[in-house]
């Protein structure tokens, strides 16, 4: 599964382009849960205390808003930024 990281989650990973594996019934949460596995740095930045995930980072899949409870398919890209605040 292919994701793309945004701003400073791609500088916490090391990788703004970073794939991992999933099983064939694979869910959003299971390519998430690969990638902090992946990149543990990424949990603290990404997730809440009780799991979830933070209310302001965004989380897309093939560029439409996703839930992780979401089927992925091969090809699809995943995505995960921090607000984007402006000025």
């Amino acid at each position: 599964m292919d994701w793309k990281l945004f701003a400073d989650l791609a500088e916490v990973a090391g990788d703004d382009e970073p794939s991992v594996r999933v099983g064939d019934d694979a869910t959003v949460r299971d390519a998430l849960d690969a990638l902090i596995d992946a990149h543990p740095a990424l949990a603290e930045r990404v997730l809440a205390d009780d799991g979830t995930l933070h209310e302001h980072v965004n989380l897309l899949r093939n560029g439409q808003r996703a839930e992780l409870d979401e089927r992925v398919d091969a090809g699809d890209e995943l995505a995960l930024f921090p607000p984007v605040s402006g000025g």
